[in-house]
């Protein structure tokens, strides 16, 4: 059993390859192996979980999920806790291995009740599986909405109830005071579900069990990113070393974006870093970064550097993309360039040029930002976040950068898609993303692949919120920027 966090590397397996997973293991071990070895699994998380629990409330539903909680219920009564298993479903449908685990249960002497009881140490929600999305109803969607209402543990059985393990979309209704802390041990596969849109709230902390099955020769849907291999820089090197990068923004009122673009490539360890200001009255110089080379963007001769475009741009940003799509050596459009983009066919043409030039992208929208380049809506996108990131990379030939939660960075189709784990509610503030258009143009400044330059950057910029000392002043952007690690 293992637990799952930002530094794992794995692939991710869609709804379908993990029923073949499934089918073939199942078919290559004794009838009921992989229900026993499950509930098992349930049984010994649900102790580590809640060590001094007594009274556990067991939620099964009509499937093999439930299965797995008949067989949790029997390996916890065996061990000296009280479980209390609610049923919804008709006995005399359940599927064979798991009409085979409640009746375990019972001969184990486990309780069974029309009702939760009134009080519970940890509640088990092995009520829907992997295919079941389906709006919860009448007792499934009440038990649900009891146990997120109360403070204590909630273990989900694969995947939480309701949830899409493909998209990560629910039809579940979140308790509006939710409390309770939550854990999820999905089998056979890793689902990318869990990992992006709702499914990182829903699920907590997530743990793998592979019950004993490891191995397949499925493709997987996507990977979780991990943690990028530390690249220490040689003495005998320069800044011309690690590149030029400017940024290109900030718009009468709106310069603290570029600035802060600027400052996060900066810190991120960009040789040199210009900042071409669409604001013809801004200062000269930024004494707080002398660092940073403040320019006039028509000035910036972008064909040996790294363009960050559109922080801060405003309308403005729409007179100087024609010439930064045709000439920067390698470019990462953000926020107002790629609204520009959306409503112009001529951009979205040249934008789609620069891959077949061999000039590296990265766009880095936000679901509405995806939506308006996707002509659809910001729920389109967030239903299906994988196929989203998809098909902008596809159709603009770039490398898409979907932020949010579990933000997708998917490239040319020849590898996955990858899911970052790394970032939390610390990033939900002014010019955070600003940041990162900044950090990922530090590293395509080096010369790294697009994707491996965007995959860094996301993880880095979201590992600095994960780490940010508990009781410190809010994270800002600002301080987000300084804190981008060389």
């Amino acid at each position: 059993m293992q637990c799952i966090t930002s530094a794992t590397v794995a692939d991710l397996f869609d709804i379908a390859a993990t029923r073949r997973i499934e089918q073939a293991a199942a078919a290559a071990l004794p009838h009921h192996t992989l229900m026993q070895r499950a509930g098992l699994a349930v049984a010994r998380l649900a102790m580590a979980v809640a060590p001094h629990a007594r009274t556990i409330w067991i939620a099964c539903g009509p499937g093999n999920n439930g299965g797995d909680g008949f067989e949790a219920a029997a390996q916890l009564q065996h061990r000296g806790f009280l479980p209390i298993v609610t049923f919804a479903g008709d006995e005399d449908r359940l599927p064979p291995d798991a009409r085979a685990s409640l009746q375990r249960a019972r001969d184990a002497g486990v309780i069974f009740a029309p009702e939760p009881p009134a009080t519970w140490d940890l509640a088990i929600d092995a009520l829907l599986g992997i295919g079941a999305t389906r709006p919860l109803a009448n007792a499934m969607a009440d038990w649900l909405r009891q146990m997120h209402a109360m403070a204590s543990p909630v273990l989900s059985v694969d995947v939480p109830s309701g949830l899409n393990a493909d998209t990560g979309a629910s039809s579940a209704t979140p308790h509006p005071g939710a409390l309770s802390p939550r854990f999820c041990l999905t089998f056979l596969t890793l689902k990318p579900g869990l990992f992006t849109a709702k499914g990182r709230d829903a699920a907590g902390t997530v743990w793998f069990d592979d019950l004993g099955c490891s191995g397949t020769a499925e493709s997987p849907a996507a990977r979780l990113a991990g943690a990028p291999a530390d690249a220490p820089r040689s003495h005998a090197s320069h800044k011309g070393n690690y590149g030029d990068v400017a940024v290109i923004g900030g718009a009468p009122g709106m310069a603290g974006a570029a600035l802060l673009a600027g400052s996060a490539a900066l810190h991120a360890g960009a040789g040199r870093v210009f900042v071409g200001l669409l604001d013809p009255d801004a200062a000269a110089v930024d004494l707080a970064q002398p660092e940073l080379m403040l320019r006039d963007a028509k000035a910036l001769d972008l064909s040996g550097m790294t363009a960050v475009c559109g922080c801060g741009g405003g309308a403005d940003i729409r007179a100087v993309l024609p010439r930064v799509l045709a000439t920067a050596a390698a470019l990462v459009l953000d926020a107002d360039a790629l609204n520009a983009i959306a409503n112009d066919g001529a951009l979205q043409a040249q934008l789609a040029s620069r891959a077949r030039r061999g000039r590296p992208t990265v766009i880095t929208p936000h679901p509405l930002e995806a939506a308006r380049l996707l002509n659809c809506t910001a729920a389109d996108v967030q239903a299906d976040r994988l196929a989203a990131a998809r098909q902008l990379a596809s159709r603009y030939g770039v490398v898409a950068v979907l932020k949010g939660s579990g933000t997708v960075i998917a490239g040319d189709g020849s590898t996955p898609p990858v899911l970052n784990l790394t970032g939390n509610a610390r990033l939900a503030t002014a010019g955070t993303g600003d940041v990162l258009a900044g950090m990922i143009g530090a590293a395509l400044a080096t010369q790294r692949p697009a994707f491996e330059a965007a995959r860094e950057a996301v993880w880095r910029h979201g590992h600095i919120a994960d780490t940010w000392p508990a009781g410190a002043p809010p994270l800002t952007a600002g301080a987000l920027a300084r804190q981008a690690p060389c």
